[in-house]
């Protein structure tokens, strides 16, 4: 079969995206050119192949594009391009809305899969690994930021962050140390860890780690600081949440005591 000439190609295109089979838009755009035609002429015209022409006018005729005369041999006609068009749009536009109505109800479907799972909790490995997923809960918080963390996990890219968010949400750290400028729109607390018992002062790295609750609906708990051993557990699990934010609240309202 020879390719459609140049000027043909937008408008088979064009055609195809309103739910036209390449053949079935070339066979439209040939009737388009005549009064009628018979099949035969039809395939002198449209350059689709014989065998193909009578199987592509059913389909025309199937989605009323096209009417025939009952003739020997038949004879066929388009509908003007206007009405074609209106045909094919309206055709989209159901299907679009049926599309709609079955995607929703998938859509309802994962909203309560996912309300039944909420009390998943899961693991993250790696200070890599969490202080990506850190970034990313930042990154997400519309309202609240509220940070327990030791001073290695809060990277200079996590400090930008926070000034950032610091903008438009309400963010607040804890910290045993905090290196650099704080323009204040972060507010800081600076507090040291309280001293251990020496014989247990080797679990000191261990121990180090931190708390991330955003918009009171996000925690990421994190234990250790080491580049392999690091982990952290994430959720946003109504109990989970509500646990370490009464946590937070304790070591915050410790924190801000004078001393």
């Amino acid at each position: 079969m020879k390719e459609p000439p140049p000027s043909n190609a937008r408008v088979i295109q064009c055609l195809k995206s309103l739910g036209l089979t390449k053949y079935e838009a070339l066979v439209y755009i040939a009737l388009l050119k005549v009064v009628s035609a018979t099949a035969s002429e039809i395939h002198e015209i449209s350059t689709v192949p014989r065998a193909s022409v009578y199987p592509v006018l059913d389909q025309l005729q199937e989605k009323k594009l096209i009417s025939v005369a009952r003739s020997t041999p038949k004879r066929f006609a388009a509908l003007s391009h206007e009405e074609g068009v209106a045909i094919m749009m309206s055709r989209i536009e159901h299907d679009a809305a049926d599309a709609r109505e079955i995607l929703s109800a998938i859509q309802r479907e994962r909203i309560s899969h996912e309300q039944s799972s909420e009390e998943l909790i899961w693991n993250v490995y790696g200070i890599d690994n969490i202080q990506r997923k850190l970034t990313d809960i930042i990154s997400s918080a519309i309202h609240t930021i509220r940070i327990i963390a030791h001073p290695q996990i809060i990277s200079p890219e996590i400090k930008n962050l926070l000034e950032n968010k610091a903008g438009h949400s309400d963010v607040e750290v804890v910290t045993p140390q905090w290196e650099g400028s704080n323009t204040g729109k972060v507010r800081v607390y600076v507090k040291k860890h309280p001293e251990m018992p020496q014989e247990l002062d080797r679990l000191k790295d261990m121990m180090a780690g931190g708390i991330c609750i955003v918009d009171s609906r996000r925690v990421l708990v994190i234990m250790g600081t080491g580049k392999e051993d690091a982990v952290a557990l994430f959720s946003e699990a109504d109990g989970f949440v509500r646990f370490f934010s009464r946590y937070y609240n304790l070591i915050a309202d410790w924190t801000k005591k004078p001393e």
